[in-house]
């Protein structure tokens, strides 16, 4: 157990490490699907880990000087992370969100202190359903503010920050679980930050290791398929645009997933594991299955718990 904290800044990370076991049995996969507990962070996900990564390192060089704002565009954990990191560390902090995003995380934030910026959708967006349009418009109020206000950019898409957080804690928190006994890595496309940080950890302890990112079933924009559907129920990633911080030649390959493969996926984790997760979880699961019924049949693959399903309760994820 853990010395007496400072500050909850000190519970983020060292999250466990599951063998999903009931899960892969009930679906009579063969192989093994780790999954890490990473909805049992501060905020509820694996974004706690950079907002903490981005804060120290531009405190450490100097960009981010005493007491200024700081500005992030979320669709909600990244700025839960930065909200919970500003207020113990006494930062204003302003997120940029979607209207398309569940209200439950703009509410989160605000309860921790933080000052919320809600933009309006594209025109042809469903509510709920955030497009790399949405997100545009989301980015183009996020500058506004920060040249009025003066304030640091956060910038989670093109930090290697976001990088740096997953590749000396949460990859290599995997390989040591697993005691270096697993064979591929999955991961749903956000930033891109989480997959490029674990693959980079794992590979550099392990080359053969194979590293998977999972693309929603409308928008395989990385592996270069046609966009059909921007505006899936994929929440948090599967944005149809350019991840600078990825390298590209960790990617051994892409799964695509539907929409409702992603919410069967969270919802089987909920039912026979007992872990409340949300939708890009849910694709993570689903790519999993795909791997263990063919190419990665018979191995061990871990994935990320991205989130906690309480962050989706307005959705019809969990109806």
């Amino acid at each position: 157990m853990k010395p007496l904290s400072e500050s909850v800044l000190d519970a983020i990370g060292e999250t466990p490490l599951v063998d999903l076991k009931r899960l892969v049995e009930a679906w009579g996969l063969e192989g093994k699907i780790y999954a890490k507990l990473e909805l049992l962070n501060p905020g509820f996900s694996m974004k706690d880990r950079i907002a903490l990564k981005i804060i120290e390192e531009a405190e450490a060089s100097g960009e981010l000087k005493s007491g200024q704002t700081i500005v992030e565009t979320t669709s909600g954990n990244t700025g839960t992370g930065l909200a919970i990191v500003c207020a113990v560390k006494g930062y204003p902090f302003v997120a940029v969100m979607s209207k398309g995003n569940t209200p439950e995380r703009a509410r989160m934030i605000r309860a921790l202190g933080a000052e919320v910026v809600l933009v309006e959708q594209a025109p042809d967006s469903p509510p709920g359903q955030v497009s790399g349009e949405d997100l545009a418009l989301v980015e183009e109020e996020a500058k506004r503010i920060i040249a009025e206000r003066g304030a640091f950019y956060a910038d989670q898409f093109n930090r290697m920050s976001n990088v740096h957080a997953h590749e000396e804690h949460t990859g290599a928190e995997i390989w040591d679980q697993t005691e270096g006994k697993v064979d591929a890595f999955l991961q749903f496309a956000g930033t891109g930050g989480s997959f490029a940080g674990c693959a980079k950890a794992l590979k550099k302890r392990n080359p053969d290791i194979r590293c998977y990112l999972t693309e929603p079933a409308g928008a395989p924009y990385l592996a270069g398929g046609p966009i059909t559907n921007p505006n899936h129920k994929i929440q948090g990633g599967g944005y149809a645009k350019d991840l600078p911080i990825v390298d590209k030649n960790l990617i051994d390959g892409f799964l695509a997933i539907t929409d409702d493969e992603a919410i069967e996926g969270a919802r089987a984790l909920a039912r026979f594991e007992g872990i409340f997760a949300g939708s890009s979880t849910g694709a993570n699961i689903a790519g999993a299955a795909k791997l263990l019924r063919d190419k990665e049949k018979g191995n061990r693959i871990a994935i990320l718990v991205c989130d906690s399903g309480l962050k989706y309760l307005s959705t019809d994820l969990y109806n």
